[in-house]
C-alpha cells in the first residue's frame, strides 16, 4: 500500500525534478547541461503519510474489537488457578487468632506521684491482698497534709471560740428578759395599790399615771428583748452552722490528703500474680503511671483481633471451637471492643468447658467462630480474584479449556476456603480463582497450553 501511495505522488509530480546546469560543465566548457536534483519535501511528505496511514489502521483495528468486545489477552495455563463450581455445605465460619491472656487484670498506677523509696516485691511474685508491693515519698505531698492538719485546728478552735461567744450571748439576752420580767410585775403590783391609794386622795392623779406610762415601757421593752432574743438565735445558730459546714470541708480535705498520703504506699489489690512492674528504689514516677499489673493465676480468656469486614456479623455468645494439644475445646465470645484499629476490631473469647491445662500467657491459639447456620449452597473455592473484583464477576472457562470469558456475578458469603455463589455460576463449570490485577480491562483470555 505504501509503495501505491509512492507511485502515485510521483506521476501526479513529475515536474518537481528541477533541471540545473552541472557546475563541473560550467567550469570546464562554458556550456550549461542538465543536471536531475531530488527535491528533500518528497521524502517529508512520504514519512507524514506513512505516519497517518499506520495510524488510521490502529484506530480501526481497536473500533472494530471495541465493537465486538473482544479485548482479550494471552496468558500461560500454568500461572493460572482453575477450580471447579460444585454444590456443598457451605460452613459459615471464619478462622482467627487469639493470645491467652488472663482473665481477670487488675492494674496497678501510681495515684500520686513520687520518688520510689522501697521495693517489697519483684516481677512475677504471687501476692496476697493488701501486701505491700513499693513506697513512694513526696515532700509536697507531706507538707499540704501538715496543713490541712494545721488548717482544721484553727478552724475548730475557732468553732469552740464562736459557741462560747453564742452562749454567752444567749444567757445574756435570757438575764436581760428576766430582769424586765421582774420589773412589769413589780410595776404591776404597785400600780394596783396606788389605783387604790388614788381613789381615797393618798395619790396625786399625776403620779398615778406616771407609773402607768412606765408600766407600759416596760412591757414594750419585754416584747422588743424577746424578739431580739429570737433573730439572735436565728442568727446565731446560722454562723454556728456554716462554722460546722467549714470544718467538716476541711476534715474532709484532711481524709484525701491522709489517704493520698497513703497511696504512696502501693499496696496488692487483689490476691494473684504480679507482672510487667519494674521499680527502682530513686526512681522518680510521675502520676498515673503505670507500674504493673496482678493476674489470676489460672483462670485466662482468648482474646483475638477480626477483621472489620465481620463487625455486624460477630455477636455476644457466638460460638468459637478451637483444639488444644489434639483435643476439641469450645468457647463462646464474651465482650465486644467497637474500636477498628489498622482494618480490625477486638473480642474476648472465654471457655465454656474447663479451660485447657498447661495455658501460658501470651500463647496463641487457632480457632473457627461460627457466624451461622450450615447450608447447602454452590460453592466456589476462595482465592485472590475477590480481591480485585469485589466478587461482582469472575473469569469463566469455556468448555475447551482455551479461554476463559468474563462473567457477572453475585456472590453471598465468605469463609476461609469457599465463597457462596448467589447467582451468575452452575455446578460444574471451571472459574478462574487467581489474582486479576494483571489484566483488569480484559473481556477474554486466551489460555495457552489449555485444553
Amino acid at each position: 500500500m505504501l509503495n501505491q501511495i509512492k507511485n502515485i505522488m510521483d506521476e501526479k509530480n513529475p515536474d518537481k525534478a528541477v533541471i540545473m546546469p552541472s557546475s563541473a560543465t560550467m567550469a570546464g566548457s562554458g556550456a550549461a547541461m542538465d543536471q536531475k536534483i531530488v527535491n528533500s519535501g518528497r521524502k517529508w511528505k512520504y514519512m507524514i503519510v506513512s505516519t497517518i496511514t499506520v495510524i488510521i489502521a490502529g484506530v480501526a483495528i481497536w473500533s472494530v474489537m471495541s465493537l465486538n468486545g473482544d479485548r482479550s489477552f494471552r496468558v500461560e495455563a500454568d500461572t493460572l488457578t482453575i477450580a471447579k463450581v460444585t454444590t456443598g455445605i457451605f460452613e459459615d465460619y471464619i478462622p482467627i487468632r487469639g493470645s491467652i491472656v488472663p482473665r481477670t487484670t487488675v492494674f496497678l498506677d501510681a495515684i500520686e506521684g513520687g520518688r520510689v523509696d522501697t521495693v517489697y516485691a519483684e516481677d512475677g511474685d504471687i501476692l496476697n491482698k493488701g501486701d505491700l508491693i513499693v513506697s513512694l515519698t513526696n515532700s509536697s505531698l507531706q507538707l499540704q497534709v501538715t496543713n490541712s492538719e494545721a488548717q482544721v485546728a484553727e478552724q475548730l478552735n475557732n468553732m469552740r471560740t464562736i459557741e462560747l461567744s453564742l452562749e454567752q450571748n444567749r444567757l445574756n439576752n435570757a438575764r436581760t428578759i428576766v430582769d424586765i420580767e421582774h420589773q412589769v410585775r413589780t410595776l404591776e403590783r404597785d400600780l394596783k395599790a396606788d389605783r387604790e391609794l388614788s381613789e381615797l386622795g393618798f395619790i396625786s392623779k399625776k403620779e398615778l399615771v406616771d407609773k402607768e406610762n412606765e408600766l407600759l415601757y416596760q412591757q414594750n421593752l419585754l416584747e422588743l428583748s424577746k424578739e431580739s432574743q429570737k433573730t439572735d438565735e436565728r442568727l446565731q445558730k446560722q454562723q454556728l452552722e456554716a462554722q460546722k459546714t467549714a470544718t467538716e470541708r476541711l476534715e474532709k480535705n484532711l481524709v484525701t490528703a491522709r489517704k493520698n498520703l497513703d497511696d504512696l504506699n502501693i499496696k496488692a489489690p487483689i490476691a494473684g500474680k504480679l507482672s510487667g512492674f519494674d521499680a527502682e528504689v530513686g526512681q522518680n514516677i510521675m502520676p498515673g503511671v503505670r507500674i504493673g499489673q496482678i493476674d489470676i493465676p489460672d483462670k485466662f480468656k482468648l482474646q483475638a483481633d477480626i477483621d472489620e469486614f465481620y463487625i455486624n456479623r460477630v455477636d455476644i455468645g457466638q460460638s468459637v471451637a478451637y483444639q488444644h494439644n489434639g483435643k476439641d475445646y469450645k468457647a463462646e465470645i464474651k465482650k465486644i471492643y467497637p474500636q477498628v484499629k489498622d482494618g480490625k476490631f477486638q473480642v474476648d473469647i472465654e471457655f465454656s468447658d474447663k479451660e485447657p491445662p498447661a495455658l501460658r500467657r501470651g500463647q496463641t491459639l487457632q480457632a473457627k467462630l461460627t457466624l451461622g447456620d450450615e447450608s447447602e449452597a454452590v460453592l466456589i473455592p476462595n482465592g485472590s480474584f475477590y480481591q480485585d473484583t469485589g466478587g461482582n464477576w469472575i473469569f469463566v472457562v469455556t468448555k475447551d479449556g482455551v479461554e476463559a470469558v468474563k462473567r457477572s456475578i453475585r456472590l453471598g458469603r465468605r469463609n476461609s476456603s469457599y465463597i457462596e455463589v448467589v447467582e451468575g455460576l452452575q455446578s460444574g463449570e471451571q472459574v478462574v480463582t487467581s489474582s486479576y490485577s494483571g489484566f483488569p480491562e480484559i473481556d477474554k483470555l486466551k489460555i495457552k497450553g489449555g485444553e
